[in-house]
């Protein structure tokens, strides 16, 4: 009987810190959430997007010919809600044209040729001291160096610091949840980095006046929940940061999902996680944060796991942003003879890239390549209404009348619908039994009812 009741308070407890819908894809996260953060060495050319956070682009400031320094602003931010982007090498601008985005439009991008035999060391940098700034020179700072939501969104980071002024933000939640299949770039920032994660959400409480920090990671990474634990017991104020074991499933890492299962807010439609009282950044951006004040170095790196069955060695890489896609996986081997389809994120989110040429972002999480048997082509067959669909649905959607409404071009009604509040996780498409691409549907559609807005013609 005693063994029954502690079981069952067990499951009490794990389901306390969950959400309701969701589903169970595979993790995959087995080839790579052992191996370390190695530095992968410089390419021959980096390529810089002006177009790689939310919000407006960059404007370059460089010109053909300009040689650059390792961290020098080649675009700076165009307004508030944006942010600038700093070479990630040393070398020589060698041209300002439009190249392919991974997001497969064309983008205007900044291109260096990397100093062959440079030491990549970046010039003398003033580094603040943080705990003596106002809000308004930490969110100087932040911008100053780039750094947006390393989680896959791009958001601006230093827009999270200015919360609403009539939001009294009490929590900072941290999202290590990393719950997307085959990513473990998170994962082993916890694992490796735990000190520089725990400074960091020093920095960001001391900014938006919170008092309290929540850090969510999933049970799958126990190796991150301890080495997070022993860090903030050892030299850090540890009673008010907390480090919260969560139910593993998917979408888990969704801000509003993860503030469920956090704090047990829920933020209304078309609401941010601000009205709630709380701020969630990425457990990679909030490292990011630390390093910035840490070394006063921009946002010109970050790490990426490039897994899959497709490659060869898979790793976790530290990688100068720019980075040429087929350059990053030349260094993990190449591809296997049966790869298909290489991904810029994961199979959940991710997008396919069509050329090998596309660049990592500031918000590229990881690169898997697919295999032939995982990517075979399945013919979409009619809705036969099951409700899978609907039991999936972390928001609580209806994806099969908003893929009827989709398919018919009736994207009116589907605002209507609250197309807004889907964030495209795709738990729907992963259950449909009639292979319905529901999620890029909805993709499809929210661009389409953005052209309509930016053209004027209503919502």
């Amino acid at each position: 009987m005693a063994e029954a009741r502690a079981g069952l308070l067990t499951r009490f407890r794990a389901s306390a810190h969950a959400f309701a819908h969701g589903v169970h894809p595979p993790e995959s996260k087995e080839l790579t959430a052992a191996l370390p953060i190695r530095r992968m060495p410089y390419p021959d050319e980096v390529v810089l997007p002006v177009r790689q956070h939310a919000g407006k682009p960059a404007r370059v400031i460089v010109r053909k010919g300009a040689h650059v320094e390792r961290g020098d602003v080649v675009a700076e931010a165009d307004g508030f809600v944006s942010s600038p982007v700093h070479a990630s090498a040393s070398g020589r601008v060698v041209d300002v044209a439009l190249w392919p985005h991974p997001d497969g439009s064309m983008c205007t991008a900044v291109r260096i040729a990397v100093d062959r035999w440079s030491a990549q060391i970046a010039r003398p940098r003033v580094v603040p001291e943080w705990d003596g700034l106002t809000r308004a020179a930490v969110v100087r700072a932040v911008q100053d160096a780039g750094v947006v939501g390393l989680g896959g969104a791009a958001f601006p980071t230093h827009v999270k610091l200015v919360p609403p002024a009539d939001a009294a933000i009490d929590t900072l939640v941290v999202n290590g949840a990393e719950c997307e299949p085959y990513l473990t770039t998170d994962h082993r920032i916890m694992v490796e980095y735990p000190r520089r994660v725990l400074f960091g959400v020093r920095i960001m409480m001391h900014a938006l006046g919170a008092k309290r920090c929540v850090i969510g990671v999933e049970r799958n990474k126990p190796d991150a929940i301890a080495a997070l634990r022993a860090a903030n017991g050892n030299g850090f104020r540890n009673d008010d940061v907390e480090i919260l074991p969560l139910t593993v499933k998917y979408p888990q890492g969704a801000e509003k999902m993860l503030l469920k299962s956090v704090l047990g807010r829920e933020v209304a439609s078309g609401q941010l996680p601000a009205s709630v009282g709380a701020i969630v950044q990425n457990v990679g951006s909030i490292a990011t944060i630390a390093e910035v004040f840490e070394t006063g170095l921009p946002l010109v790196e970050r790490i990426v796991t490039v897994s899959g069955h497709g490659v060869r060695r898979p790793a976790n890489l530290i990688v100068p942003v720019g980075t040429k896609v087929g350059d990053l996986l030349a260094h993990c081997g190449g591809l296997t003879d049966d790869a298909a389809e290489v991904l810029f994120g994961g199979p959940m989110m991710g997008t396919a890239v069509s050329t090998l040429d596309a660049p990592i972002l500031k918000g590229t999480t990881g690169v898997v390549v697919l295999t032939h048997d995982e990517v075979r082509d399945q013919a979409a067959l009619p809705c036969i209404h099951c409700g899978r669909c609907l039991d999936a649905c972390p928001m609580f959607l209806n994806p099969s009348l908003l893929g009827d409404l989709a398919r018919a071009g009736r994207h009116d009604e589907m605002a209507a619908e609250h197309l807004s509040d889907c964030m495209l996780c795709g738990s729907c498409s992963y259950v449909c039994p009639s292979n319905i691409p529901l999620a890029q549907l909805f993709a499809a559609s929210k661009s389409a009812l953005r052209r309509r807005v930016m053209a004027g013609t209503g919502a």
